[in-house]
């Protein structure tokens, strides 16, 4: 059973970078079989996918963020983490981290951590 822990500054001044990491117990993040990323829900609206990490080290971000979004790993730590750069409010929102296990058969199951809530404030 994967779990998911979201940790990180709840407050980011605007133009600053946003930095998130979730830690993950369970499994390794190295582990084939697994994709991991970054939602967001800003309040009042629904939940915005912003990018991915799979096992060989792809990336694939939203095209809205792309510009502005970066997914890395820290394998030592069995962590990944988020970037993003020059945040303004509308970036305020509760950031969630996700792993998606895709084995070769059988179904495929998601994780979540609970979720951070970032609010983006001078």
């Amino acid at each position: 059973q994967v779990q998911l822990q979201e940790s990180g500054p709840g407050l980011v001044k605007p133009s600053q970078t946003l930095s998130l990491t979730c830690t993950v117990s369970g499994d390794s993040i190295r582990t084939s079989y697994y994709t991991w990323s970054w939602i967001r829900q800003p309040p009042g609206k629904g939940l915005e996918w912003m990018g991915v990490r799979v096992y060989d080290g792809s990336t694939y971000y939203s095209p809205s963020l792309k510009s502005r979004t970066s997914i890395s790993r820290d394998t030592s730590k069995n962590q990944f983490s988020l970037q993003l750069s020059s945040v303004t409010p509308e970036d305020t929102a509760v950031y969630y981290c996700s792993a998606k296990r895709i084995p070769l058969i059988g179904g495929t199951t998601d994780y979540w951590g609970q979720g951070t809530q970032v609010t983006v404030s001078s």
